[in-house]
């Protein structure tokens, strides 16, 4: 998805312009002082080998990069290895050539063997936009004018011996920018290609004050929290409190490598980041918000939960699946707290409970949930409608977060088997909002409806494929809903006066929040209109009490180096188009040349080549032959491609497999998925 023709297309046609310049005359236009270059540029952010000036040998070739990165309250040290390979027969020259973040200052540049002194210089932008430009006129490679805009690190020439290896270390500090409680770091790199090699990058986070949430829009992040100074119990200051790494299964993907630490200011908070775009009349924004980890654990108010487990125990879950389906439930009654409450219902044809309403987890409730549980056999039909209508006609507790853990392996067979009816069921006969987390097993299962059923709930859908572990999913889900800590947020937006802000937002997503657990983070993308400031009041169910949480925000600095807000938005926009027309083929109630199919097709397209985004609904758009300026055949060739797959695909691997692209995609927060 992050390297297609779509991107190609859009990138600026001054790159292609500068590549009929003559180097000399480049040089006399730019009155720059040229050094000569090196037979091979080493720049490690552009592509997996040398740019070779003089082709008589193969270039040289990078065979592995490391990156570590130390930051201690604002200040970044970057260290940078880059491991080289020789694999022509002679010695060749090279030079190491990096885009840096404005205001590096270079602490150590290191390369093994024989050679001069070893030396590197940072340039200012303006000079490092030059030498790009150079570069560019002589090997026709316009993928590094994404780079215009860094200072740029010039190294002394080094050499790699025939048949060799070669280690380049460079070693860069700056400080980095703040807004707020955000502090903001990039690595950049190219988005014009994927990596044949993997970027090893790790750091270290050392700060003084706490940390909320560390969020990458990027690559997908690992994080793990060391706070060394809870550990010993004693003040220490600047000890390490988390780590970051980029996952082993996004080490390839493309592109700067982003993320930000937001500090911790109150119970919840909140950044943003914008950017401008006069088009929309102001631009896009990213909201992000974070809880820090174990705040429940450290109240004793925290929201009680009540948890109904509903167990499909038709036939076809005879055997493993009806084993497992028992133990996770096990598990889960045994996982809830002394005081929380819970139920369980079984359904085949008919419907059954172990009690009339949800009951506290003690003891002797506990020991007969298990006799329960244990006694459940699988036999008969899958009467979907009417488990859904009975578990959500049960009275809640009163204060508490009623969630349905609702399993099925197979398609209603049984009862009102209208998919429509069904998911009207979770829309329209849901009196007390229930949150329905629904597991579909096997591939035998409506994954449209499952995800619908979810979506609507402020709950998710999960899918456990043939092989995988009906306990283990299940028991995942519950783990997660450990600790509730914000329940039912709602986000209004008001001028910087406190009166309505009608107007000054659009197109937020997604338009209801989920709630918040132990250590979440948030991420809502939208619209913003004009350039005065906002607040934002996020309202909830806090801990057990109604609370407000007030946020106040300025547009006047967003900046173009924010392009990824612009295409995470964009991406869930597709995401919430797809969704409505998987959903318009329920029960095969709308065909294909329906206009309301064609109207969402044809903003799918228009995104999708606005702002390069691909799906497995759109991917012809980067097809050979594809003639993008042919808006009809596009267009009709989307809506073949909807139809055949969104709307009429709804069950089996095909079926399930979209839901899995499409769920991580409504809920994007990083441009490599």
């Amino acid at each position: 998805m992050s390297v297609n023709r779509v991107r190609i297309l859009s990138q600026t046609v001054a790159a292609m312009l500068i590549i009929t310049f003559s180097e000399a005359l480049f040089a006399q236009i730019s009155h720059v002082e040229v050094r000569p270059l090196a037979s091979n540029i080493i720049v490690p952010q552009s592509r997996d080998r040398a740019f070779c000036i003089e082709r008589r040998e193969g270039p040289i070739q990078i065979t592995e990069v490391v990156g570590l990165v130390d930051i201690v309250d604002q200040v970044a040290v970057t260290t940078v290895e880059i491991r080289l390979k020789n694999p022509s027969r002679r010695r060749q020259e090279a030079e190491l050539i990096m885009p840096v973040p404005e205001g590096a200052v270079i602490r150590g540049f290191t390369f093994q063997g024989a050679g001069k002194e070893p030396s590197a210089q940072v340039l200012p932008k303006e000079e490092a936009k030059k030498i790009y430009d150079r570069l560019v006129a002589k090997i026709k490679d316009p993928a590094l004018l994404e780079f215009a805009g860094y200072n740029l690190v010039r190294s002394s020439v080094f050499p790699v011996e025939a048949n060799g290896t070669q280690k380049v270390r460079l070693t860069y500090e700056h400080i980095l920018p703040i807004d707020g409680n955000r502090i903001d770091y990039i690595l950049p790199r190219s988005e014009m290609l994927d990596y044949k090699i993997p970027w090893k990058v790790s750091v270290k986070i050392k700060s003084a004050r706490p940390i909320a949430t560390v969020y990458s829009p990027s690559h997908k992040i690992i994080t793990t929290k060391l706070d060394l100074r809870s550990a010993h119990n004693v003040s220490f200051p600047g000890a390490i409190t988390m780590t970051v790494k980029i996952a082993e299964e996004d080490q390839k993907n493309p592109g700067a490598f982003r993320f930000s630490i937001l500090l911790q200011e109150n119970d919840v908070t909140a950044t943003m980041l914008c950017y401008p775009d006069p088009k929309v009349g102001g631009g896009y924004f990213l909201l992000l918000g974070g809880l820090p980890p174990e705040l429940a654990k450290k109240n004793q108010d925290a929201i009680q939960r009540e948890i109904i487990l509903v167990i499909d125990r038709s036939g076809s879950m005879n055997g493993e699946k009806i084993e497992q389906a028992r133990e996770a439930a096990l598990q889960i009654i045994a996982g809830l707290d002394d005081g929380e409450k819970f139920n369980i219902v079984i359904y085949n044809n008919t419907v059954e409970m172990f009690s009339a309403k949800p009951v506290v987890k003690n003891d002797k409730n506990e020991n007969a949930a298990r006799k329960y549980i244990k006694g459940i056999r699988a036999t008969g039909g899958t009467n979907i409608h009417d488990a859904l209508l009975e578990t959500l006609r049960q009275q809640p507790t009163e204060e508490t977060l009623p969630i349905v853990l609702f399993l099925t392996d197979g398609l209603p067979t049984v009862g009102n088997t209208s998919e429509v009816a069904i998911r009207n069921v979770a829309m329209k006969s849901n009196p007390h909002k229930r949150r329905i987390f629904t597991f579909g097993v096997g591939v035998d299962v409506n994954a449209p409806l499952l995800e619908k059923i979810a979506d609507e709930t402020r709950a998710k859908a999960t899918f456990v494929l043939p092989k995988e572990d009906v306990e283990v999913k299940v028991g995942q889900v519950f783990r997660r809903l450990a600790g509730p800590i914000l329940a039912e947020p709602e986000l209004e937006i008001r001028t910087a006066k406190g009166k309505p802000a009608a107007g000054r937002t659009r197109d937020i997503i997604p338009a209801a929040l989920p709630d918040l657990y132990d250590g979440d983070q948030f991420v809502l993308l939208g619209q913003y209109v004009g350039e005065d400031p906002v607040t934002f009041l996020l309202r909830g169910n806090f801990l057990g009490k109604k609370k407000t949480f007030k946020f106040k925000f300025k547009f006047d600095k967003a900046t173009t180096k924010n392009s990824f807000v612009p295409r995470l938005w964009a991406s869930r926009k597709i995401a919430e188009l797809i969704d409505a027309i998987r959903q318009m083929g329920a029960d095969n109630a709308v065909a294909k040349n329906d206009p309301r199919v064609k109207e969402l097709v044809d903003e799918i397209v228009r995104l999708s080549t606005e702002f390069g985004i691909l799906t497995e609904y759109t991917a012809f758009l980067a097809k050979e032959g594809t003639v993008l300026s042919d808006e009809v055949a596009v267009r009709e060739e989307a809506r073949n491609y909807m139809y055949e797959r969104a709307m009429s695909s709804r069950s089996g691997w095909g079926g399930v497999n979209q839901a899995y692209n499409l769920s991580a995609q409504k809920s994007q927060s990083k441009l490599n998925m």
